[in-house]
């Protein structure tokens, strides 16, 4: 009797994937094994040393072509969400390994809801609030909290997140302006906005949104040079790519304050060291890479996977394949 294929779920570090599919027919036909922990180098690799087949959460297990040669039993893989930034695809084309993904759910609206979960949170001072009272306090000198209407709010990057979050700031009574790389007047006018140039938003807005795809002419866009010019009570805002921002200069940026706050969802290593400075910056407030982490996305990843998994077993095309750009 042939052996049944080896299954490795990589990256399911909310323990949700049970939760919305049905796994039952992959247990039966698979040795299927789920992994939760962040996995990395040689500790990834003894978990998927004898895949037939590997299931990735979004880009939370790195495969280079260094590591993909050294699976010889590899016949399929697949990942949830459109795209995936730590895998060497080209490497698995090369040895014809067939490649597939998953519909990646309603993270645009997620990730903008977030942000303003951390537009609020930050300008209301909730964290510190909270702790007041928890310590037996009521209010102090920081209670005394700004108005974000009336205020401008600079959204760099007016996509499909951006522009949601354009629209509620407008819902606020702020004024919006907006810039990208290819910004056009007629662009930011479509979504009730002003377009402006890069140097104007920055020194003029109290709240300054990121919502940019982190790409060749946008990586580290913000650096000393432009944290410098904020305005001394403005927050800078990131749940897009941690790289967009040098995150070494905004630590000392918040030090002489200038941003006043940031807030700030996405980082160069995730999950961040238990040792990183980040986690205890003073006027910095982090979450854990929330923006898309959300039921109804983890339901589409988690049938996503099932289906894809399915239709490989059977010999059939995945319902979502993947070919690279």
């Amino acid at each position: 009797m042939a052996s049944l294929p080896n299954i490795v779920i990589l990256g399911d570090y909310e323990r949700a994937l049970r939760r919305f599919s049905n796994w039952e027919k992959l247990e039966k036909q698979a040795n299927l094994s789920f992994h939760h922990e962040p996995l990395r180098d040689e500790a990834l690799y003894e978990v998927i040393k004898d895949a037939d087949a590997i299931a990735i959460v979004r880009d939370r297990a790195p495969l280079n072509e260094a590591m993909i040669a050294r699976l010889p039993k590899l016949k399929f893989l697949m990942f949830t969400g459109e795209r995936n930034g730590t895998l060497d695809a080209a490497a698995l084309v090369s040895r014809n390994i067939p490649m597939a993904c998953s519909p990646g759910g309603p993270s645009k609206e997620t990730t903008a809801e977030l942000t303003w979960a951390l537009i609020l949170g930050a300008s209301k001072r909730l964290i510190e609030e909270n702790k007041l009272i928890a310590s037996g306090g009521w209010r102090d000198e920081l209670s005394l909290l700004p108005m974000l209407s009336g205020e401008r709010l600079g959204i760099m990057g007016l996509g499909a997140i951006g522009s949601r979050v354009a629209r509620v700031g407008a819902a606020f009574g702020m004024e919006v302006v907006a810039w990208s790389p290819r910004m056009t007047p007629e662009r930011a006018a479509a979504e009730n906005a002003k377009s402006v140039s890069l140097d104007e938003l920055l020194s003029t807005s109290k709240v300054v949104s990121m919502h940019l795809v982190a790409g060749p002419g946008t990586k580290g866009i913000i650096s000393a040079d432009q944290l410098a010019l904020m305005r001394p009570d403005s927050i800078l805002i990131n749940t897009s790519r941690a790289a967009l921002i040098n995150m070494t200069d905004l630590q000392k940026a918040l030090k002489a304050g200038k941003p006043s706050q940031a807030a700030v969802d996405v980082f160069d290593v995730e999950p961040l060291p238990e040792n990183d400075p980040l986690r205890n910056t003073p006027n910095l407030l982090v979450t854990p890479h929330l923006g898309f982490i959300a039921e109804p996305i983890f339901e589409a990843f988690s049938k996503g996977i099932t289906e894809a998994l399915e239709a490989w077993l059977d010999n059939k095309p995945a319902p979502h394949p993947f070919k690279p750009q």
